[in-house]
């Protein structure tokens, strides 16, 4: 591991064409055709589960947390800005750093994989008070992604909280990151869109998909501990 650190570091700042050389190549390919893998997935358990949530006899369950909180219309915030917030992080790791494309595509196939079976075992209705995405934009862009189907556990929470944990060794990263989940996690909840045990169970989720992503992977997570100077 450390020869292979002071390689890393004598070939000089890892950048975006990088990843399609001979070195990267293949694991770069391999971590697309997973993400593909895990979006189908993604696609095929979403559609089942809202045929259930659709169902005049789905039932809601009760919630300790739900049912003592008041509901707050907080939809642009699950919906316009998690995309925005999904367009800037894809954009700043593919332009900022680089060095972690490889791990953070093969975490999200395995976030998206995991999420769609969850998702696809147990189904429950709809919480009362939760309010559809409209006719908008951004509205049109989340429900054709599929990304308001689905309850355990919570993408909203889980997902920047697995990148909190990708950039654990940026302080500053870690801790936007972690703002992130907790900011979605409040409206999820405050808008009725999840229950409270798939908020609180998301960031255990997230962990967990970050060991097995380091276990299978562990060259691609050696390549983010890099001690070249990057930015932040």
């Amino acid at each position: 591991m450390v020869l292979y650190n002071l390689k890393m570091r004598n070939d000089g700042p890892f950048t975006f064409k990088k990843l399609f050389e001979q070195e990267h190549r293949s694991s770069l390919f391999a971590a697309l055709a997973l993400l593909v893998v895990s979006f189908i997935a993604n696609h095929f358990a979403s559609a089942y589960s809202l045929i259930f949530l659709t169902r005049p006899t789905s039932m809601y369950v009760g919630d300790l947390l739900l049912d003592n909180i008041p509901f707050v219309d907080l939809n642009f915030i699950v919906v316009e800005v998690t995309l925005i917030v999904i367009a800037i992080g894809v954009l700043y790791i593919m332009f900022r750093q680089p060095r972690r494309i490889l791990f953070s595509l093969k975490a999200l196939a395995i976030f998206n994989i995991t999420r769609a079976l969850f998702i696809s075992l147990t189904h429950v209705g709809i919480y009362p008070g939760y309010i559809e995405p409209s006719a908008g934009i951004f509205d049109s862009i989340y429900v054709y992604f599929n990304m308001h189907t689905g309850f355990f556990f919570s993408g909203h929470t889980g997902l920047p909280f697995l990148l909190a944990l990708i950039f654990w060794n940026k302080p500053v990263l870690r801790k936007v990151f972690l703002l992130i989940s907790l900011v979605f996690a409040i409206s999820v909840l405050l808008t009725h869109a999840h229950y409270s045990i798939d908020v609180l169970a998301a960031p255990f989720m997230a962990y967990g998909i970050f060991e097995i992503t380091k276990y299978f992977f562990p060259r691609d997570y050696e390549l983010t501990q890099q001690t070249e100077q990057e930015h932040v």
